[in-house]
């Protein structure tokens, strides 16, 4: 019986090593480029927290090889990954005083599934804007008998599958132009008790592969948008709320672009940066914030949740925001 070679025993985990650090450099590198890069990079970049594993393999393996240009590289690789994990995006809170407090919802019921789900969950959390994406036809006809009373005003693009989207609102609304998309992302102002606030709800195709360039346009058309509507420090001609399933987290260089903006994420001023909404089969154990609530400068950020909703394989995201006046 032959033993085997102990330097082919290492090379086999140098082998093995190096292919895990050549997967995570090259998303990381795009990461680095600040880009979103081609198919499958824009789908790990979604999952960036966890190549930590696969890196932390590569260096338990690089070490018990004795391959020190190997534990180099993976120390960089932890390096990198670690200081892009820090949460993304501008904070700060408004200068001026109070004007009026609400509290907003935004979920993906996946084709109307969890229509039923959403309706027990707006009558008992009591939101006063409710942005709703993939709200097919059988959707809207749920959601207007049952919460019809309550929610009197909306903007809506009903269509089959994924493409339909509603905004409820306890205010008034005025019609206003939405963003052009695959599937509809309609847009309104409120009037927030004598306060206008523009809102828009986004809804960007998703990063499939074959199909990164429409999710890139799409996010990109939500990029200008938001630019038009403020300015280089988030301050807006009117307080806007953007909302909805954006299909990229801030590991996405498409999605920080609208941060870029100025608009700061509900989520990220109170501390739930890395909370994922997606996929909820997983989640929280494992996935990704796709969902977010992006405000102008003009608001302050109570309470951000994520609520659990049968049917749907996104988490809704409810915040409690406040409008303040401009200094």
């Amino acid at each position: 019986m032959r033993a085997s070679h102990p330097r082919a025993e290492g090379r086999l985990l140098e082998t093995a090593a190096v292919l895990l650090f050549l997967g995570v450099s090259a998303v990381v590198g795009c990461r680095v480029a600040d880009a979103d890069c081609v198919t499958p990079v824009p789908q790990f970049l979604a999952f960036l927290p966890w190549l930590l594993v696969p890196t932390g393999v590569g260096l338990l393996l690089a070490l018990f090889s004795r391959w020190w240009p190997g534990v180099v590289w993976a120390v960089a690789l932890l390096g990198l990954l670690a200081w892009y994990i820090e949460p993304y995006g501008k904070t700060g809170e408004p200068g001026g005083p109070p004007l009026v407090s609400f509290r907003v919802l935004t979920s993906n019921v996946e084709f109307g599934q969890a229509t039923d789900a959403l309706v027990d969950a707006v009558r008992r959390e009591r939101p006063d804007l409710v942005f709703v994406q993939e709200c097919e036809y059988t959707c809207e006809d749920t959601l207007k008998r049952a919460l019809g009373t309550d929610y009197p005003y909306r903007a809506a693009q009903v269509a089959a599958g994924s493409a339909g989207s509603v905004v409820l609102s306890r205010f008034p609304l005025t019609a206003a132009e939405g963003v052009p998309g695959t599937m509809a992302m309609p847009g309104a102002v409120a009037d927030v008790r004598g306060h206008a606030v523009r809102l828009q709800l986004a809804h960007p195709m998703p990063p499939m592969p074959g199909r990164t360039d429409a999710w890139r346009e799409e996010l990109g058309r939500l990029r200008d948008f938001a630019a038009e509507n403020t300015g280089s420090t988030g301050d807006s001609r009117t307080p806007l709320i953007l909302a909805g399933d954006f299909n990229a987290s801030q590991d996405h260089a498409a999605f920080r672009r609208i941060l870029d903006t100025g608009l700061r994420s509900a989520s990220r001023l109170t501390g739930h940066d890395r909370t994922p909404s997606w996929p909820a089969r997983t989640t929280p154990v494992f996935g990704v914030q796709i969902d977010h609530v992006l405000l102008s400068a003009d608001f302050s950020v109570r309470r951000a949740r994520f609520l659990d909703l049968p049917g749907t394989d996104h988490r809704a995201l409810l915040t409690d925001i406040t409008l303040h006046q401009r200094r």
